[in-house]
């Protein structure tokens, strides 16, 4: 006899075998090209058990996408708990951002896919439903070291969050091709990638005391 427990526990499992085959099939062939049937056979499940759960395609695919911002959110709580400096922190979400790209690759291929070839529509979901509350936590971890005077007043903060998050990004999109450059060796070491990054961040590409961009015209 089936107890309420192991029932809770099916239909959990059974929500994350759905979400897990939405997931994949939205990044192999995107939205459009995903059918409610396509779901249910890879899912092992039938249809009607999918709108059980999700009331439509477009639910489902931001379910997949709200799985994302969570990881996202989680990372920041994390970070706003811990210790340590603003630099400390932007650097360790770094790392930790990009780890979660690595290990949820299927999220992070849809959310790419939406994001170039999905039109203002789909990427403002994205903007609405994955990204927007986050990075707004992310851009206010800038201006705290702002304010804290550990980073420079004239930085843009939205800027330098943006910064951080499109090279972890890019750095998934070009894995393929920088493992074959014998000059990339961080492309095999991703803390040691996040490392070089932020250094640069941080520190930037000129001597010390040296002129900096556009001091040449003033």
């Amino acid at each position: 006899m089936k107890t309420r427990s192991n029932e809770i526990r099916q239909a959990k499992g059974g929500e994350q075998a759905i979400l897990d085959a939405a997931e994949t099939l939205f990044a192999a062939k995107g939205f459009d090209a995903v059918s409610m049937s396509a779901i249910a056979k890879l899912a092992d499940t039938s249809k009607p058990n999918i709108y059980h759960h999700f009331k439509s395609k477009h639910d489902l695919y931001l379910a997949v996408m709200h799985a994302a911002a969570d990881r996202f959110s989680a990372l920041l709580d994390a970070l706003a708990e811990a210790p340590g400096t603003s630099r400390q922190r932007l650097a360790d979400f770094s790392t930790g951002h990009l780890g979660n790209i690595l290990d949820h690759k299927l999220t992070t291929q849809l959310i790419l896919r939406d994001a170039l070839s999905g039109g203002s529509e789909r990427g403002l979901e994205i903007a609405k439903h994955v990204v927007g509350e986050s990075f707004a936590r992310l851009v206010a971890m800038v201006q705290q070291g702002q304010h804290n005077e550990e980073l420079r007043e004239g930085l843009d903060p939205a800027l330098v969050a943006f910064m951080i998050v499109a090279s972890n990004l890019f750095f998934f999109q070009a894995g393929p091709v920088m493992q074959h450059l014998p000059e990339a060796r961080f492309s095999n070491n991703p803390g040691d990638y996040c490392d070089g990054v932020m250094d640069i961040l941080f520190n930037g590409l000129l001597r010390r005391g040296d002129k900096k961009c556009g001091d040449e015209k003033s």
